[in-house]
């Protein structure tokens, strides 16, 4: 299960709204790499493939790729203000290692291979 906190979803539906492809839906994923083993992946899209789950949270249509759900089953996404600029957040349970930046991670089951770049 994925959580999606109210501010963030209501950020989400103003970003969908602005899109011109019609049907986009939000991806969320993981890609090897990072710092710490591996990199989220979030943003739009309208392309669905039989690899995918789709769900509904916080009334927005949410997609993830099958390989993915195990590193993001009880993920949560807020949306942060920070003086004059804010971003998304991710609590990611499953998580034992996570890079300063934020942006990546490394589980106990799947620890990953640390690369060489820089957060």
């Amino acid at each position: 299960m994925i959580t999606i906190s109210e501010t963030a979803a209501e950020r989400l539906k103003d970003m969908l709204a602005e899109q011109e492809t019609p049907d986009m839906f939000l991806r969320l994923g993981v890609t090897a790499g990072g710092c710490s083993g591996f990199s989220y992946a979030m943003g739009f899209d309208d392309d669905e493939t039989e690899n995918d789950v789709y769900m509904n949270v916080a009334d927005l249509k949410v997609v993830v790729d099958k390989d993915s759900m195990k590193y993001l089953n009880g993920l949560e996404i807020d949306f942060e203000e920070s003086g004059m600029t804010g971003g998304f957040t991710i609590h990611n349970p499953n998580a034992t290692v996570t890079c300063g930046c934020g942006s990546s991670f490394r589980t106990a089951k799947d620890a990953g291979k640390p690369s060489e770049e820089p957060c």
